[in-house]
Parts: structure tokens; C-alpha cells; sequence
């Protein structure tokens, strides 16, 4: 098979490519990323000489980009997209530039070029908050923010190809991801690399936030099987099953990596942060996906990788980073 990768530079997308190449010899693996700030080279560096993957620069809103990129592809993997949700809240422009626009220019070139597949990579945040239960994948969107609103315009633009035109398109939607190769905004590399610095940890609110964690090898599993046997036209929830308050979650990251609770730093929580998210993950579990790595020892193993590879996040919290960290909680 030959794949297109969108955003393959980026975290998932990254692990993604690795997985891909790793537990499919014969795969062909082409990744068009436009290199944002949390698009990276140096994620994709082991991979680089493999003659099974190529890179090319570009941006999914660039149709003819797009169509050069996907010409003679078995399927399009979309991981391109804006993700982080406080910078939404200030951009909320380029979210709705790529996470909409994008992938209407993705669906387009799939159905003139006629690809069998087009996977199109979501977020369990287009259900909105959850008090009780879980989320299944015929519940209805409440998208509480620009990101999630964004996410959720790009399902239902999808969702609306695969009816209208017949547009072979699959959805998934996982809960939060952790692991190597995260850029240092999202909270887990974010924490773990202040506390490795013995710098605060700015905690939102009471910390009581719940969120379900997926270790991100576990989720290129179930985007792999999904992409070889999900059916056309259908959503797949992917949830870790493992449930956390945010400040368990600071707790636990400041015991690995040694360092005194007095680093927490309350601060003041962001407009309309979601209480809770739960998806029900039994239809993707049909296929015979379950989660391979359990949430204690993916957090060791996520701690160890950036204590580590100081080399790789290092020069990320610099420049661009700092003067938004700053922005974000200087002043909070």
C-alpha cells in the first residue's frame, strides 16, 4: 500500500509514519507536512534514508499541492491539522483555515483522483464535555471551542462527502495522546520538561479536569487497523480507558521525575475548559484493537524519553515557544 501522510512531521503523525514503515515492509509512505511550528524534521530523522519514505513540503489548503502529493496513492492519512486549544482561543482563524478548509481540499482531490480511502484524524473534544458515561460515536457534537468546533466542521464536512458523493472516507476519534515526540505546549511534555528544569507547573483552575490518556503507539495501532479495516463511511471512537484529574496527572509526573509538589502553580483556567471526556471505544474494540500499553508505565516510559532526548525539546521552548509561554501564563 502506499499512503499519503498529511502532517506526518507533527506528533502523531510522526509515530504514525514509524509504525507504518515498521509493521508494513511493503508499504510506501509519502508525507506532506507544511512544517508549522510543531511540524518537525528531527521527528522523522531515523527515517529519513529509508527508500519506502519521502517528504514533501507543502500546505493540505494547496489544492494543486495536494493532488501532486496524492497522485497514484492507495490512501490519505489526515493528521494535518491545528490541535492545541489555548492557541485557538487567540487563532482562531488558521484552525478553521486548516481543520476546515484543509480537509475540504483533502476530500476534493480524493474524490477527482478517485483514492480508495481517505482516513480523516479526529478528537473525542467534538463531543464536548461528559458528566456521566461515555461518549459512542452516534452521539451529537457539542464542540465548546475553536478547535474542537473546527475539528468537528472537518467530521461533519467528511461525513457530508461520503453521503453526498460517495467519498470513501473513515473518521477516528482518540482521546488525549502522550508520548515521544510531543511538542511542548500540550500538558504532559509540557510538565515534564519544566519540572526537569525545576520550573513551576501551571496548572489550570482546581485541576480537576478529567481526561482519558492513550499512549500514542497504541493509537497508530488503531488508526492502521481502521485505515486496512474500518468501513467506509464510519466514525471509530479509540479510547486509553484510563481516566485522570489533571492534578493526579501533575502528582504522578512530578514523582517520576523527582521533584516536590510545591512546584504546581495554580493559575486562572481557560474559557470554557471541558470538564470531562469519555468515549465508549466497543466498535473500534470489534476489530480486535485493544490498548497494549498501560498508563503507568507509558508515563514512565514518556518521562524517560524526555529526560533523554533534552537535545530534541530543548531548543523547542525557545524563541516562538517562550514568547507564547509567556503570554499564556505570565500573567495568570
Amino acid at each position: 500500500m502506499k499512503l499519503l501522510v498529511t502532517g506526518g512531521a507533527g506528533f502523531i503523525g510522526s509515530n504514525f509514519i514509524r509504525h507504518v514503515l515498521h509493521a508494513h515492509p511493503d508499504d510506501r509512505v509519502v508525507n506532506l507536512d507544511k512544517l508549522t511550528y510543531a511540524g518537525n524534521p528531527a521527528n522523522l530523522v531515523d527515517v529519513e534514508g529509508d527508500p519506502r519514505y519521502s517528504f514533501v513540503h507543502g500546505d493540505i489548503c494547496d489544492a494543486k499541492c495536494v493532488r501532486d502529493a496524492a497522485r497514484g496513492v492507495d490512501a490519505v492519512v489526515n493528521f494535518a491539522a491545528c490541535t492545541h486549544v489555548d492557541r485557538s482561543l487567540v487563532e482562531p482563524d488558521e484552525f478553521l483555515r486548516t481543520d476546515v478548509s484543509g480537509v475540504f481540499t483533502l476530500l476534493e482531490a480524493v474524490r477527482d483522483l478517485k483514492i480508495p480511502r481517505l482516513l480523516h484524524v479526529s478528537t473525542d473534544e467534538v463531543y464536548g464535555s461528559i458528566a456521566h458515561g461515555s461518549s459512542t460515536e452516534q452521539d451529537p457534537l457539542h464542540p465548546s471551542n475553536p478547535y474542537s468546533a473546527s475539528k468537528a466542521g472537518g467530521d461533519l464536512l467528511a461525513l457530508a462527502y461520503w453521503h453526498t458523493h460517495g467519498v470513501p472516507v473513515v473518521i477516528t476519534r482518540s482521546s488525549n495522546n502522550f508520548g515521544p515526540y510531543q511538542y511542548p505546549e500540550k500538558v504532559v511534555p509540557l510538565f515534564v520538561t519544566n519540572a526537569l528544569d525545576d520550573t513551576p507547573l501551571p496548572l489550570y483552575g482546581d485541576g480537576r479536569n478529567v481526561r482519558d490518556w492513550l499512549y500514542v503507539l497504541d493509537n497508530c495501532a488503531a488508526i492502521d487497523l481502521v485505515l486496512r479495516r474500518g468501513r467506509d463511511g464510519e466514525i471509530y471512537n479509540i479510547g486509553g480507558g484510563h481516566e485522570v484529574e489533571n492534578i493526579v496527572l501533575t502528582r504522578e509526573i512530578l514523582r517520576l521525575t523527582a521533584r516536590p509538589d510545591t512546584l504546581i502553580r495554580p493559575v486562572a483556567d481557560r474559557p470554557g475548559h471541558d470538564r470531562r471526556y469519555s468515549v465508549d471505544s466497543t466498535k473500534i474494540r470489534q476489530l480486535g484493537w485493544a490498548p497494549r500499553h498501560p498508563f503507568a508505565s507509558a508515563l514512565e516510559t514518556t518521562v524517560r524519553w524526555y529526560r533523554e532526548h533534552e537535545t530534541w525539546w530543548r531548543p523547542l521552548k525557545s524563541g516562538e515557544f517562550r514568547a507564547w509561554y509567556e503570554r499564556q501564563y505570565g500573567n495568570r
